[in-house]
């Protein structure tokens, strides 16, 4: 993708827009909103559920990607990143997720004032494998935010930020965060015990953003776009997923929201497999949170390999 003009088009629009709500370039933006609430801007959806989580009712959070946006491919306008200036913290994920716009944005925000926080930080990366990501020149595998063990880094990091943006509340943030820790860890152990109790380890997904959660319960992902990529499956890719799956006893392929579901639904049809769906948080779905979404996601994985 071309960059350059978007940039600068960016950076002229924000100025435009900041000039016109009578704020100096070097001002001091709003530390809480009216409501005595932080004010947070996050990148997408999995970042919302972290930051809502340990910052509770003392945050006010506004998302960037809005959710049905494929984050990987976003370009924001300038509208969509207006919430900069005026911001007390700024959270996004990190590990390339938003390689393509995140520095160039707060640049262009000019709030020397913000709190950057870059969730992933501390975690060990691992390395690009999905399609969308190599493309897009990504040396990472961003999908931290679906290992319950790398929630656990990105929420104790939103934790911080939110302690040094409103200091006085350090021990509400701090209670919050132990609360969320410890589910995760409850419901680590619970599903690693099962994981444990199956031989099978492999699963199929359609985009391949289980690799960390695969990591912490020593499970095997195959994704239906690493092998098919762009396109339509040759009757060879499909003939070498359709023994894989045979040979592995697949019995579902998972299915994400924004993914076609077209491949998946063939492969699950020629394999006698079942297409199900399963959330990867990028936006909101079923209105469900971040332990919800991540409990369904674990026991659906879990049957699937019984």
């Amino acid at each position: 993708m071309k960059k350059s003009g978007f940039y600068c088009l960016l950076f002229i629009l924000l100025l435009g827009i900041f000039a016109g709500c009578g704020a100096p370039k070097n001002s001091e933006p709003t530390k809480q909103e009216d409501n005595g609430k932080i004010k947070v801007m996050v990148s997408f959806n999995a970042m919302r559920e972290i930051v809502e989580a340990v910052g509770k009712e003392k945050v006010e959070v506004q998302t960037i990607i809005p959710d049905g946006t494929e984050p990987h491919d976003f370009e924001p306008k300038a509208s969509d990143l207006e919430g900069l200036h005026s911001a007390k913290v700024f959270v996004y994920n990190g590990f390339d997720m938003e390689k393509s716009w995140v520095d160039k944005a707060l640049e262009a925000a000019d709030n020397k004032n913000l709190i950057v926080v870059e969730a992933a930080k501390g975690a060990e990366p691992l390395p690009a494998t999905g399609a969308e990501e190599i493309e897009s020149g990504a040396q990472n595998d961003p999908h931290l935010w679906l290992s319950l063990k790398g929630a656990e880094i990105e929420a104790k990091n939103v934790q911080d930020a939110l302690i040094k943006a409103d200091p006085a509340n350090k021990d509400f943030y701090e209670a919050n965060y132990k609360i969320f820790y410890d589910q995760l860890e409850t419901l680590y152990q619970e599903y690693n015990q099962k994981f444990q109790s199956v031989a099978n380890k492999n699963f199929v997904t359609g985009h391949a953003a289980f690799a960390y959660l695969s990591r912490d319960f020593g499970l095997k992902q195959n994704s239906v776009e690493d092998v098919f990529a762009e396109g339509e499956p040759s009757a060879k890719k499909l003939k070498e997923l359709t023994d894989y799956c045979k040979t592995n006893h697949i019995k579902t392929i998972f299915v994400e929201d924004m993914v076609s579901p077209k491949v998946s639904e063939t492969l699950a049809n020629e394999v006698g497999a079942k297409a199900e769906k399963i959330y990867t948080l990028e936006s909101k779905e079923d209105n469900k949170d971040y332990l919800q979404s991540m409990r369904d996601n674990l026991e659906k994985i879990y049957q699937s390999l019984k």
